[in-house]
């Protein structure tokens, strides 16, 4: 089953978001809190939306997670932050499940494109996104400036 995430999921949700930093050799960069996580998904200003996928105890096995991003170029847009599916569960289709919902909420928002990032090493992940007709850029380069939050 497929739903909108709430704030009771945002748990299960970290717990998943570090297995993907983990899958992706980078397990030490999760650095949000909980406490955040939850404040900008449904606190008073929400910038992120989500999707969760169940399994058939009702527990979260996947997700999808996105928020929006203007493009001078092409208007607004919809970013996938991540797509995660537990890994006792990958490959049994509940990627594209919530590839496909996700798609859906993006026409249902009428954005004009959606956009994401994958590792160039993650081959699975690029066929998954090939099936789809995504293209693929190597010519832009990730820029990324942290900026330490005054307590």
């Amino acid at each position: 089953m497929i739903r909108k995430a709430t704030l009771e999921d945002c748990p299960r949700m970290m717990e998943l978001i570090r297995e993907l930093a983990a899958f992706e050799k980078a397990p030490d960069e999760v650095t949000v809190t909980l406490d955040h996580f939850q404040e900008t998904g449904f606190g008073k200003n929400p910038v992120w939306q989500a999707l969760v996928a169940l399994d058939e105890f009702g527990k979260i096995i996947g997700l999808s997670l996105w928020y929006m991003r203007y493009s001078t170029w092409k208007g607004l847009r919809l970013y996938l932050e991540d797509l995660i599916v537990t890994e006792q569960y990958r490959g049994k289709g509940i990627g594209k499940k919530l590839f496909d919902q996700t798609v859906e909420e993006a026409k249902h928002l009428g954005v004009t494109g959606m956009m994401w990032q994958v590792l160039d090493w993650n081959e699975p992940a690029i066929q998954f996104y090939k099936k789809y007709g995504a293209t693929l850029d190597g010519q832009w380069l990730n820029c990324a400036l942290p900026i330490k939050l005054e307590a």
